[in-house]
């Protein structure tokens, strides 16, 4: 019997284990990217550190300031691809650290398939050139068991990383020029 009583508690035990297991939820996944540029970290921090510009991020075609100035926490941006846009806000700004922290305040899984999204881009001197990171942590796009290929783990990841390497290969090309 009491062989019995504890292998019911083991199979018990297991079977809860499993389901806790599977019902937290997706993961947070993080992604970073960095490229050296021949040019000096203040020139690039002028371009990467420009909250109110993008335009050295290859898919973005507007930004427009909504609140706030361009190098203060809790400034706010809407970034435009075409039509579609997210908006932004600043997390941390500091210049004598050339680092930028913010965050999609507002998601468009439809532009880019993630949510809860936060960033931090950092310039840093090696010599007279220029070291740039730039990195994120963030959810995919559907926080649900199964989610559609459109919004999973891999997509998210995969539109991070090449958003990331695209414009980090731009703006070495514009700054280098």
């Amino acid at each position: 019997m009491l062989r019995r009583c504890l292998l019911t508690f083991v199979v018990l035990l297991c079977t809860m284990s499993f389901s806790l297991a599977h019902a937290h939820g997706p993961s947070r996944l993080k992604v970073k990217e960095f490229i050296t540029i021949d040019a000096p970290a203040e020139k690039v921090w002028q371009t990467v550190g420009a909250f109110n510009s993008l335009s050295w991020l290859p898919p973005v075609t507007n930004v427009v300031m909504v609140k706030g100035k361009p190098d203060q926490k809790g400034a706010v941006r809407q970034v435009f691809v075409g039509e579609a846009s997210v908006m932004e806000t600043i997390k941390a700004f500091d210049s004598s650290k050339m680092m930028l922290k913010y965050k999609i305040s507002k998601d468009n899984t439809a532009l880019l398939p993630v949510t809860n999204y936060q960033s931090t881009i950092t310039v840093k001197a090696d010599g007279d050139k220029s070291i740039v990171t730039w990195k994120a942590g963030f959810y995919r796009g559907d926080p649900n068991n199964n989610p559609p290929e459109n919004l999973n783990d891999e997509t998210a990841i995969g539109a991070i990383v090449g958003l990331y390497k695209a414009g980090l290969e731009n703006l070495k090309v514009i700054m280098e020029q």
